[in-house]
């Protein structure tokens, strides 16, 4: 499966999982696509489901691809605007980085969102308790060469050419109401950030997010797929144990991008839950079948 990758960045973005998840998926699938922590849209704009409900607490996010949804914002228009930002990066280093963050700040524009995410220290997104952006330079002024920029672009065309195509819909709003729409033939997506793991997001997360999370989720009518982490080298998850061991969980290993240094990108031990038996899918080829349960680990109460 070719993955596309999303024009927005963040550490943690399931690029490299989004074949595994999609496998998952059952072929027959006709209902509503529900993400309640949509984050960069990766997952979605690869399994492109008919229709989406896409949702995030983060308005700038939701804003981002909203504004490319509507056509305000296109991929002509992220060329035009990079590569004249990019000039004045180049020219006058780091300051002017720092100059759309405080304008960002203020006027919370969607393409001033994209220059932070994509010259901002090691793609991170995150903001302090008033709301503000407020991730350092990544200290390279010459970000936005030709060829950096032709790479967005064409990221933000590929998504402009999805949304034109399938009725996605962008909502800021918690992940509570948004699991609460989810029906019988839905499917509801959870990226949830991690506990206790390095989190970048507009809200945070703690242990009372998470029994939350699992308590909407026991009483939902729609399936779900919930991605977390399951163990590294130096301790477990224990919210898979305490928490999520009634559901059945899926795991593979997968590196954790936690900075810009190589000693700090180990091997993490993913998992996906799901309250459904994946292993009883008709749509799962023999050979499928047998590697996707090799991998499964089920927990019961």
């Amino acid at each position: 499966m070719k993955v596309n990758i999303p024009p927005i960045k963040s550490q943690g973005i399931k690029t490299k999982l989004v074949p595994w998840i999609a496998s998952i998926v059952p072929s027959d699938f006709e209902g509503l696509w529900i993400e309640p922590f949509m984050g960069t849209g990766v997952v979605a704009f690869n399994i492109a489901p008919k229709n989406a409900l896409l949702c995030d607490t983060n308005p700038h996010l939701i804003n981002f691809y909203a504004a490319i949804a509507s056509g305000e914002i296109t991929s002509e228009i992220v060329r035009h605007y990079l590569t004249i930002e990019g000039v004045k990066l180049l020219k006058k280093g780091e300051a002017h980085y720092y100059e759309i963050r405080d304008r960002f700040n203020k006027e919370h524009q969607p393409l001033d969102f994209l220059f932070l995410n994509r010259a901002g220290f090691n793609g991170m997104i995150r903001f302090n308790k008033k709301g503000g952006f407020n991730i350092p330079f990544c200290r390279k002024p010459q970000r936005f060469a030709p060829a950096y920029i032709t790479k967005i672009v064409n990221q933000v065309e590929h998504t402009v050419k999805l949304l034109k195509v399938k009725p996605f819909n962008f909502k800021c709003q918690s992940y509570e109401n948004t699991i609460r729409t989810g029906n019988n033939n839905d499917i509801i997506y959870c990226d949830p950030p991690y506990v206790d793991r390095h989190v970048d997001y507009y809200n945070g997360w703690d242990e009372n997010h998470e029994q939350t999370l699992y308590d909407e989720l026991c009483v939902t009518k729609s399936k779900f797929i919930l991605s977390t982490w399951h163990h590294n080298d130096y301790r477990e998850n224990k919210y898979i144990n305490s928490i999520w061991k009634r559901f059945n969980i899926l795991t593979r290993e997968h590196f954790y991008h936690v900075g810009g240094h190589e000693k700090n990108r180990n091997p993490m031990i993913e998992a996906i839950i799901t309250n459904y038996d994946i292993s009883l899918n008709e749509h799962q080829k023999p050979k499928k079948r047998k590697q996707l349960m090799l991998l499964e680990t089920k927990h019961s109460t």
